[in-house]
């Protein structure tokens, strides 16, 4: 390789070949650094993978030690497989044994070894000891490297107090030392812990972190506030937008060199995909990711999405299997990581799914000491709003609809204060089907098929799908050996797009929006937006018109009888299930619609599949019967074959 030179205009170069000077382990530290910090990790690995080799050629201990540090990166965790773990894990054993580990250097890769171990089990003690140390010494390097390692190693949610004060003490020390790096990092760390806390103020310290990143440049930095960026845009309900800003987050994440760019990514598409209704679509991406080498091992949350959507598929075997791996032998042992609230929720969702109410009792257990947090992934860069409405759909599967609806409630109270209106829509609905005392979403297919218009009795159906063909102006509708030919309709292109997608949940207004729209849809080009303000649907706002009947004459009735509490905690759901209902009230009473006309579509789409069915019906009575009995129309249609 080429010898670097240590002149000031070299160091700026963008070319490792410009950099001309006898080879020099310091040097090559040099140019690593500058191109790390200017470019991102990436840039730099090569020339500390050179003063390594350097250093061991000339028996350079703390020109090794140095590499070493610089090759692991800002983050801990960040050398995700076997072979790369392995490779630096033996280079750090080597340099602190040829290191003095009383030394500052050598606290400095004890901090290191410290903190990848601890991670790596899920703990903390061994780099709070070694923080403990780095505070009595003198050294504000040290200090600050084992304040960030530590603030990694605390990721877990009971660990909130701690985690924020070692931020703030990072930003202090950085700030008298001068080192805009770690300041950057300090803040970056605080960001994180505002929103993983639901702390109001996350966007003012965000401001701030940018404010800092517009006067020096930090790419690994800048991703994760770029990643941020995006879970706020999934909570505003700009799905559309989000998914195209995560799809550029995750570029500027490889370019960065962060190891968490496809796990993010993926962790933000599962965001997007459930709050619209089609978390379906994700399962082969999900698969894979379930066994990425890349993912942290601390990391469950693909394994508890996996389940979800397979059980949302109607697998059962492969989403018992999933939801199995997650309990192991208890669902206590899996490692309090940043992704543990999320994976726990997926749980939950799983378990509602499957009806396994040990599984489900199970994780409201363990997230009910954390019922006033948000539900995020990793450093706050997807979110599927509180805790209390996990809680809730865990008590519905359990059968405490009284406790569900507590739950629920105040799910709706948080995600409103939270500002994440797709929860807000999702808690809503959830408290509606409480109160119906029964779950109303889509059922997996393996629980029970969509009714049917037409009994199935009456009608002997080949076996097979549906397969529509465009001829002209007219359709081709083949099932099995039968065949019929139809006039064109906008019915008829809907049940084309959901025949060709058998078992994907497709919302109505992406049908209604049209094939093309669909299709850019998918690519990350059409903004769908959601209100500020979330409505109900009509089985919805009347489940809570018959609540608060039934609330009326509870009131009275525990008035009579001397029951002062009872009547009060009954007036207390009254008058919040009546500013619900307030909420969501347009002219005249009238329930108030999405600004972006998902109940029209809603409505448009059924009317228009069900003329098609009447069509089909005319050409060939036993496949309009099959259709009738396959197809599910509302705010999201899909057809499986029964």
């Amino acid at each position: 390789m080429a010898s670097p030179c240590a002149t000031e205009d070299c160091l700026e170069a963008d070319s490792p070949d410009c950099r001309e000077a006898d080879n020099d382990g310091a040097a090559f530290l040099a140019y690593a650094n500058n191109d790390a910090t200017h470019q991102g990790p990436p840039a730099g690995r090569s020339w500390f993978e050179a003063a390594y080799l350097e250093g061991e050629r000339t028996g350079d201990e703390v020109v090794m030690a140095e590499a070493v540090l610089g090759l692991y990166g800002p983050w801990v965790h960040a050398h995700r497989t076997a072979t790369a773990a392995a490779t630096i894990e033996a280079r750090l054993h080597r340099v602190r044994s040829l290191v003095d580990p009383n030394s500052d250097l050598g606290l400095r890769l004890w901090a290191r070894a410290a903190a990848e171990s601890d991670y790596r089990l899920g703990g903390h003690d061994e780099i709070l000891a070694v923080l403990a140390e780095a505070r009595r010494g003198e050294d504000p390097l040290a200090r600050m490297e084992a304040l960030s390692l530590a603030h990694h190693c605390l990721l877990d949610p009971g660990q909130a107090d701690r985690r924020r004060a070692i931020a703030n003490e990072l930003i202090g020390e950085a700030a008298r030392a001068g080192h805009s790096g770690h300041l950057a990092m300090g803040l970056v760390w605080l960001v994180a812990d505002l929103f993983l806390d639901g702390d109001p103020h996350g966007q003012r310290r965000l401001g701030e972190l940018r404010a800092v990143l517009a006067e020096q440049e930090h790419p690994a930095i800048e991703y994760v506030a770029r990643s941020i960026e995006v879970m706020l845009a999934i909570r505003d309900g700009r799905l559309a937008e989000a998914e195209q800003l995560a799809l550029e987050c995750r570029e500027r994440g490889v370019k960065a060199g962060d190891a968490d760019a496809d796990g993010w990514y993926g962790a933000q598409l599962v965001a997007i995909r459930w709050y619209q209704g089609r978390l379906v679509e994700l399962l082969p991406l999900l698969k894979e990711m379930v066994h990425s080498p890349e993912l942290s091992t601390v990391d469950n949350s693909f394994v508890a999405a996996y389940a979800v959507a397979a059980a949302q598929a109607g697998d059962e075997q492969t989403a018992t299997g999933a939801l199995a791996m997650l309990r192991g032998r208890s669902l206590d042992n899996l490692p309090r990581s940043s992704s543990w609230l999320i994976t726990m929720y997926g749980v939950v969702e799983a378990a509602r799914l499957l009806g396994n109410e040990k599984a489900a009792a199970g994780a409201y257990e363990l997230l009910l000491p954390y019922a006033d947090k948000p539900m995020m992934a990793s450093l706050a860069v997807a979110c599927f709003g509180s805790v209390e409405h996990a809680l809730g759909v865990a008590a519905m599967t359990t059968g405490d609809l009284d406790r569900a609806a507590r739950h629920l409630r105040e799910a709706v109270h948080r995600n409103q204060a939270l500002g994440h209106w797709p929860a807000v829509a999702a808690s809503r609905q959830r408290y509606a089907e409480v109160l119906a005392g029964r779950p109303q979403d889509a059922p997996p297919a393996f629980l029970e098929p969509p009714a049917s218009d037409l009994p199935l009795s009456e009608v002997e159906s080949p076996a097979g799908a549906v397969v529509l063909t465009r001829h002209g102006v007219r359709w081709r509708v083949d099932l099995g050996p039968l065949s019929a030919l139809v006039d064109h309709s906008v019915g008829m292109l809907h049940l084309a797009v959901l025949t060709a997608n058998p078992g994907v949940e497709i919302a109505a207004i992406d049908l209604a929006a049209g094939v093309a729209a669909l299709g850019a849809a998918r690519n990350h080009t059409v903004e769908r937006a959601t209100p500020a303000q979330p409505v109900l649907d009509r089985t919805a706002v009347a489940q809570y018109r018959h609540r608060l009947a039934r609330l009326a004459e509870e009131i009275d009735d525990r008035a009579a009888d001397g029951d002062d509490d009872g009547a009060a905690r009954a007036r207390a759901e009254r008058d919040w299930v009546l500013a619900e209902l307030s909420a969501n009230a347009g002219l005249g009473g009238r329930s108030r619609t999405f600004a972006d006309g998902r109940e029209r579509a809603r409505l448009a789409v059924g009317r228009a599949i069900r003329r098609a069915f009447g069509h089909i019906d005319d050409a060939d009575a036993v496949i309009g019967a099959h259709l009738r009995s396959s197809v599910h129309t509302g705010a999201h249609c899909w057809y499986r074959p029964v």
